[in-house]
């Protein structure tokens, strides 16, 4: 089975997040990397005797989930900061659909941004969902509890205190997402809706 692999990241210095923040956060990701890596293998092996390890494979089936996603959300929370900040294009697809959804930008951002201050640890992501066409605000708890079926990650930001820790304290969440959005490269979050309005 081929492994996943932990990606470097292009990162700039960053406004109001601290290389030390930054590098604390990449190890964490790493960390979900290697896990999940070490999950499958162990999955793996479980099949030669399946009726005794049956429960052990089904917890780790349910660890995978937590894992996976820890890696794949830092996957799209770091390419977010890759290449400096650049605002996204008022002419955009993903602007257009934005205000298309919520009337303008400014009211996507003040949703997003009250979805990002939920109380306890998580994501706050924008979806696409093919089905409906149409652009959601979500709260994921953990990496993997209230991950919407079937949609596609856009763009997300992670409000483990991890993310922050050592810039804000955990009554100062505000100033970190307000820090985050400074630093947001669109661009990776337009080629993502792009990528995703083109496989469907």
């Amino acid at each position: 089975m081929k492994k996943f692999e932990e990606i470097k990241f292009d990162l700039p210095v960053l406004k109001g997040i601290s290389a030390k923040n930054i590098e604390e956060h990449l190890k964490l990701y790493a960390g979900y990397v290697k896990n999940s890596n070490l999950i499958l293998e162990k999955i793996e092996e479980m099949p030669k005797d399946a009726e005794k390890n049956a429960y052990a494979t089904s917890e780790l089936q349910r660890r995978f989930g937590f894992e996976f996603c820890g890696m794949r959300n830092h996957e799209y929370y770091f390419r977010l900061l890759e290449g400096g900040a650049k605002s996204l294009d008022d002419k955009s697809p993903l602007r257009e659909k934005i205000t298309e959804t919520w009337g303008s930008f400014e009211n996507w951002l003040t949703r997003f941004k009250t979805v990002a201050t939920t109380r306890g640890i998580g994501w706050a992501v924008l979806f696409y969902d093919p089905q409906t066409k149409s652009l959601l605000n979500a709260w994921v708890d953990e990496h993997h509890l209230g991950n919407l079926s079937g949609l596609s990650f856009i763009m997300g930001i992670d409000m483990w205190e991890h993310s922050f820790m050592i810039d804000y304290l955990p009554s100062q969440k505000k100033e970190y997402i307000s820090a985050f959005f400074e630093n947001i490269n669109w661009d990776v979050a337009e080629e993502n809706f792009k990528k995703i309005m083109h496989d469907y």
